[in-house]
């Protein structure tokens, strides 16, 4: 499993900030090693490497003094040449959680090393399933879900622009889904979530066309006053009438709508917020995420690197359309 470095200095000044919040009992210390020699073999430190290891971490990260230190005892490695050395420390009678650094055999260096688990393809970590869908089939090489507010602006921004873009440029080769992330900000949001869920079960086009329409007029719902029953109420209305267009139906649509269950969007949220997602849109290509809004070349870069990892060929670059000539003084 490969292995990534990560600063000692940083890694441990972020502790001794956070730390001490945590509840977890010191650790017994270890009988400390007879006198002699920088360290011993795997279970015991002497007092000497010990506070080697402390005066190295203190100095390295600027640690307060009224933190009390607890370097643990050696205990085997899976990094050869390494044995494993826990270090936490106690403030304001709060231990932190135990830190795991590496003491080389000769107990001439201390490391910290992280290891991180690749084995599982990033797309999967994120399912479009059970949701409509956009451009490509379900098994395009690229996925890319995004987690959508229906009253925010920038994800109405990002309905307009981008995702035309993206479909027109890519073609079948990539898949867009939306699922639901309504802020707690926007009075609305919860309920054109659940409103557009609802007909999504029975129209995959109707949901598609309801989106954009509210995407396109959300600052118009609600009227000027800006009342969340008129709002609501021309949800409601909105979402029945693409329902008609689309001949669903209507009874389900209408008992759907009545109900106003919010457990699966609910569920999405809580699902968003395990992948850090605290804001929309956020967009995730192949489990790749974007936050916030970035310059659609930046999009284009991704995409293709996920077609290339994919073994896919991405279409070729569109250079920029000539400026017209200058107009001659006097035209």
């Amino acid at each position: 499993m490969p292995i990534g470095f990560k600063p000692l200095c940083s890694v441990f000044f972020a502790l001794a900030l956070t730390g001490a919040g945590c509840h977890a009992q010191p650790p017994v210390k270890p009988p400390a090693a007879p006198s002699g020699g920088p360290a011993s073999s795997a279970g015991t430190l002497s007092p000497e490497m010990a506070r080697r290891i402390e005066v190295l971490i203190r100095s390295r990260s600027e640690i307060p003094l009224s933190y009390v230190f607890h370097v643990g005892q050696r205990s085997p490695s899976d990094i050869p040449g390494f044995d494993a050395v826990t270090v936490d420390f106690t403030a304001e009678g709060k231990t932190s959680k135990p830190i795991t650094f590496l003491l080389s055999k000769d107990g001439k260096t201390l490391a910290q090393f992280s290891k991180y688990d690749i084995s599982k393809d990033p797309k999967t970590t994120i399912s479009g399933a059970n949701r409509p869908a956009r451009g490509g089939k379900e098994d395009a090489p690229v996925l890319i879900v995004v987690f959508d507010d229906l009253e925010c602006p920038f994800c109405s921004a990002l309905n307009a622009q981008l995702f035309p873009a993206v479909l027109d440029r890519y073609k079948d080769q990539v898949r867009v889904v939306y699922r639901d992330f309504p802020l707690d900000q926007h009075p609305w949001a919860m309920r054109a979530a659940i409103d557009t869920s609802c007909l999504s079960t029975q129209s995959g086009e109707g949901y598609w066309k309801l989106v954009d329409y509210i995407h396109a007029h959300a600052a118009e719902l609600g009227g000027d006053e800006k009342s969340l029953a008129k709002a609501n109420a021309t949800l409601d209305l909105l979402t029945v009438d693409e329902g008609k267009r689309q001949k669903v139906d209507e009874a389900v649509l209408n008992a759907c709508i009545a109900k106003q269950d919010d457990t699966v969007v609910k569920a999405t949220m809580k699902e968003a917020e395990a992948l850090g997602v605290d804001s929309t849109p956020a967009l995730f290509i192949n489990g790749e995420k974007i936050a916030g809004a970035v310059p659609l070349e930046y999009v284009f870069r991704m995409i293709d690197e996920a077609l290339i990892a994919a073994g896919q060929t991405p279409p070729p670059v569109t250079p920029p359309a000539p400026a017209p000539p200058a107009a001659k003084p006097g035209n």
